[in-house]
């Protein structure tokens, strides 16, 4: 069976094209999460792998749609390769890991993958630095505390109100109920 897995980051970020690429390269079936590559459990990741077989192969959208790190990749492609699974990227077409010169292909691509990533990082640590260098400071503005809808946040909250509720009615979002119930200690 051909199995795909589509990922994306955020939940404003869109799984289409991904999964009609998987589609159109013939995947039976499809697991799609939206969930950061960070992140260290990926529910729909470990399902897909539940259900694989021998024979069976996975099929992903981007090499880095499976995992972060080279570490990362190389183990689960070693994983698939013990267990007689197949893997084939789409957007890196050379992939074919039944091949020597595929897991060769793949070692490299996942190293230069890995770089990608860090070197992004670290631009953009250089970058936050050099605006603090220059007084900047980053991040959402500081909003003014309402102390009375916070006491009534409070309240509300204590009464075991549903959250939705007493966001609802003090017109806040669910950060700011968050952020005065800290303030206030509670946890």
């Amino acid at each position: 069976m051909i199995f795909g897995y589509a990922r994306v980051s955020t939940k404003e970020q869109n799984l289409d094209l991904q999964i009609d690429a998987l589609a159109k390269a013939g995947c039976e079936d499809v697991f799609s999460e939206k969930l950061s590559g960070r992140s260290e459990k990926k529910p729909k990741l470990e399902e897909l792998i539940s259900k694989l077989r021998k024979g069976d192969m996975v099929v992903v959208y981007s090499l880095d749609r499976l995992g972060r790190t080279s570490k990362e990749l190389i183990n689960l492609l070693s994983d698939f390769k013990e267990k007689g699974i197949q893997f084939k990227s789409l957007q890196e077409g050379i992939f074919d890991t039944t091949s020597a010169m595929g897991e060769a292909v793949f070692q490299i691509i996942a190293i230069l993958k890995a770089m990608e990533v860090q070197v992004l990082s670290e631009r953009t640590k250089d970058g936050l630095a050099a605006a603090r260098a220059r007084g900047k400071k980053g991040g959402r503005p500081k909003g003014s505390y309402d102390k009375n809808k916070a006491a009534a946040a409070v309240t509300l909250y204590q009464r075991d109100l549903p959250i939705s509720e007493i966001t609802k009615s003090l017109n806040i979002s669910r950060s700011t109920l968050y952020q005065y119930l800290r303030n206030e200690g509670i946890k």
